[in-house]
């Protein structure tokens, strides 16, 4: 059967990537661990913070193996680069993912885990952002993960342990510098990530 609308579906079933490539409906949705999460069309503020980290990103990326990538871009997680489609049952979309190994893209997005992952909080998806896709991240080896908060200009900064735990460094405000070693020249300002 085919599925041309989000009502067709069961938001308590469990579904694969393989179910995901069917749907033929014009909302946007993630997978995690099978379920069904609908995302909300992103706000004005949201899409302009998402669009400074993008140009702060993009230039200290230029000429470099690693390329940032930006919502809507699908990233299934699991462990397995050779998983089949049935098999995958996490497909989240950041807002924006650093890739530095291009072996995991392909052109249906990416396979395996980003080396950093941001996500920018909006009303409504806080608990997923810091509770469920942070677990996944923490699970999938996500290297660093970046929760940013526009209503309050902070960005938070975790950085997987080699126990592969998600550590937290104290907060980035603004006039603060964010520095990487995943993208060694980046001196990304957090005031002009929140720059309107």
């Amino acid at each position: 059967m085919e599925i041309t609308s989000l009502s067709q579906l069961d938001f308590n079933g469990s579904y694969t990537y393989a179910d995901y490539l069917l749907w033929k409906f014009t909302e946007r949705v993630e997978l995690l661990k099978g379920r069904i999460f609908k995302l909300a069309a992103p706000s004005r503020r949201h899409q302009t913070v998402a669009g400074n980290l993008h140009i702060q990103l993009g230039n200290a990326l230029w000429k470099n193996p690693c390329k940032v990538y930006v919502a809507p871009f699908d990233v299934r997680l699991t462990k397995f680069s050779s998983a089949k489609n049935t098999e995958v049952t996490t497909v989240v979309q950041p807002d924006l993912c650093v890739i530095c190994d291009p072996l995991k893209l392909d052109d249906k997005g990416c396979i395996g885990a980003p080396e950093l992952v941001i996500e920018i909080l909006s009303p409504g998806n806080s608990r997923t952002e810091l509770k469920d896709k942070f677990e996944l991240y923490q699970e999938n080896g996500v290297l660093e993960y970046w929760i940013v908060n526009p209503t309050d200009n902070v960005i938070q900064v975790w950085n997987l342990s080699d126990d592969g735990i998600l550590l937290n460094a104290a907060p980035f405000l603004e006039g603060d510098t964010i520095t990487t070693p995943l993208i060694p020249n980046l001196q990304l300002s957090v005031s002009d990530a929140f720059m309107d």
